[in-house]
Order: structure tokens, then C-alpha cells, then sequence
């Protein structure tokens, strides 16, 4: 069973999940973050706190992106936090967390301030070499 709890703070929407993230759950954050972000006190910074999140696939990934995008073009901030190590493994083989900063902690997400990948003052990755400039370990 998925649930999404939503609280608002002084500073941010703090949006908890518990349970599976997939295809079938994805359709409840979705919901709670469009009734978060298309009303007309939107949030400048949402946190979600993976504490209680034992799961999630590519159809949780894509709503944590949707979530991202919304927040961008309206110049907010989405941070993700506490996800446990088969969740953070997940953020981590999909690159969503180069493209979002996870936090340890909802604490420390709500009391961060503005990083990098935050404020789009990130120095660009070097390029990949290709196969012929590797290093052969000789």
C-alpha cells in the first residue's frame, strides 16, 4: 500500500512516502503534487522524504522528474531525502541524483542551502573519452 503525506512549513511542502513507489502508486503522487503546485500558494522548495519508501520503478522515477520539472520553470527547488539503499541505488543507476540533490535527512533538506545543481552554477562534467583514449591499466 502507497500513501503520500503532505505538510507545508514556514519554508517548504514536505511531501513523506510510504510503501511502493511503481506504475499504480505513481498516479497518487502525481495527484498530491499537482494540487501542491498548481494552486496559488506554490511552494518555492518541496522535499520528499524517502524514509518510508521500500520501493521504487521507472514510473516513480518519471513522477519525481514531472514533480522537478514543475518546480523549475517556476524557479523552485525539488530535494530528495533518506532514501533507503535500494531506493538511493535506484536514484543513483538512473542519474536522478545528479540532476536532484538527496539529503540525508527531511532535516537537512528543508535547512540546506541552494547547491550547485540548485542554482545552475554546476561546472559542466568533463566529456566521456571514447574507447580508444582509456587507459589500458599498462
Amino acid at each position: 500500500m502507497f500513501s503520500v503525506n503532505v505538510r507545508r512549513t514556514a519554508r517548504a511542502c514536505v511531501f513523506a512516502l510510504h510503501g511502493e513507489l511503481d506504475y499504480d502508486s505513481a498516479v497518487q503522487l502525481q495527484e498530491a503534487a499537482d494540487l501542491v503546485l498548481t494552486g496559488p500558494d506554490q511552494p518555492g522548495l518541496v522535499v520528499v522524504d524517502c524514509t518510508a519508501l521500500a520501493f521504487c520503478d521507472s514510473s516513480g522515477i518519471g513522477g519525481l522528474i514531472r514533480i522537478y520539472q514543475k518546480l523549475s520553470a517556476h524557479g523552485g527547488v525539488l530535494r530528495l531525502a533518506a532514501a533507503p539503499g535500494s531506493v538511493a541505488r535506484v536514484f543513483a543507476l538512473t542519474g536522478l541524483d545528479h540532476a536532484i540533490v538527496v539529503h540525508p535527512t527531511p532535516e537537512s533538506a528543508l535547512l540546506s542551502g541552494a547547491g550547485p545543481r540548485e542554482t545552475g552554477s554546476e561546472a559542466p562534467a568533463p566529456p566521456a573519452r571514447r574507447a580508444s583514449e582509456r587507459s589500458t591499466g599498462r
